[in-house]
């Protein structure tokens, strides 16, 4: 039984979660839940044992100094919790951390204890994978719950993916398991520049989640941190001509493939968002009813960003810890999980043999 002292009794709680590591890149998603937990000052009330999920040659503890006292902190989950006050206050809790090294099952179960007792009536866990995206368009988030009540009430893809998967795809199936409504919202990064941060992706993970909650989310930099990326990232890939062709293609494939959202109902959505964040209550609710409507995310940018790597042939750096459109993944797949092109349509990576963000082996 897990006991909670000092944590007060919470209003409409929904847990918002992110993990490090396989199902987060460009580190996009567990910056979105940091961001939360900064702008809404969380307090952190649990942490998990790090002895029991984590392997420390894996994600070693790290020393630091205070006052001149050495002290370690250990790799590890942590729970906080945030109120977003207003007419209509309501309770985040967040979960952050890494994903556990091992018995995936005791953490999943940990976490669902936090939720029961907490009162927790929704379980939101954001991820960020590797796609075929180019970095000048709006970042594709997609939602998507293995719930097809949920799938239907809150216009959610009903997931179908089959293959290798990682916390998020876990915590989600045991969610469900356990009755809790859960869903996962994934962000696509641009393989061709999946360094991070990625302020592009974690503005538009944020964006989604205030659509999905109807709450106005505090965004403070990130939309100056997002231009400034993207025009990082322009002028690098100016400097190389095949990496400047490569992303006009995916453009034109990315355009190709969504000239029907470009609809009346597309743009009355984007309109109901801009009347949505103008009409916000104090604390950061929005004023008006309804359902919240799942919109398209702005463009943005990043600072300082890593050139563009051209992969060479056989050279996968950087892209095995991660999880990558259509393989491998909670994020993508044929059907609904993520962002994607068709086979057809998708071109091929400048000067490489192959898909540039293929892991060699499967997550654990």
């Amino acid at each position: 039984m897990i006991e909670l002292e000092g944590v007060p009794e919470l209003i409409d709680p929904v847990m918002v979660a992110a993990f490090e590591g396989w199902n987060d890149a460009g580190d996009a998603a567990s910056t979105a839940v940091a961001h939360l937990e900064r702008e809404w000052k969380g307090e952190v009330f649990a942490a998990l044992d790090a002895e029991d999920y984590y392997d420390f040659q894996v994600n070693r503890p790290t020393v630091w100094l205070d006052g001149g006292v050495r002290k370690i902190t250990w790799p590890t989950t942590r729970l906080s919790v945030v109120r977003v006050g207003g007419e209509k206050p309501r309770d985040l809790v967040l979960v952050r951390g890494i994903e556990p090294s091992m018995r995936w099952r005791s953490f999943c179960n940990e976490i669902l204890g936090f939720a029961h007792e907490l009162g927790v009536e929704m379980v939101v866990v954001l991820g960020a994978l590797l796609g075929d995206t180019p970095h000048t368009r709006p970042v594709p988030v997609s939602g998507v719950t293995s719930d097809p009540d949920l799938a239907r009430t809150m216009d959610l893809e009903e997931t179908r993916y089959e293959g290798p998967t990682g916390i998020v795809g876990i915590l989600q199936e045991a969610c469900t398991h356990a009755g809790v409504p859960a869903v996962s919202l994934w962000a696509a990064v641009p393989h061709y520049v999946s360094q991070p941060p990625n302020p592009k992706a974690t503005l538009a993970l944020l964006n989604r989640l205030e659509d999905l909650l109807g709450l106005r989310i505090p965004l403070g930099e990130l939309p100056e941190d997002a231009r400034a990326w993207q025009l990082g990232v322009d002028q690098l890939a100016a400097e190389d001509s095949e990496v400047a062709e490569y992303v006009q293609t995916l453009e034109e494939a990315r355009d190709t493939a969504e000239l029907p959202e470009a609809s009346g109902e597309a743009i009355a959505r984007e309109f109901e968002r801009y009347l949505r964040r103008r009409d916000i209550g104090p604390g950061g609710h929005a004023t008006e009813s309804g359902d919240a409507s799942y919109l398209r995310d702005p463009a943005g940018g990043r600072t300082r960003p890593p050139k563009p790597v051209r992969p060479e042939a056989g050279d996968d750096t950087g892209s095995r810890a991660r999880p990558t459109a259509g393989e491998g993944n909670d994020g993508a797949n044929d059907d609904a999980e993520g962002p994607r092109d068709s086979a057809e349509d998708t071109p091929e990576p400048p000067d490489a043999s192959g898909s540039p963000d293929s892991p060699d082996s499967p997550d654990s």
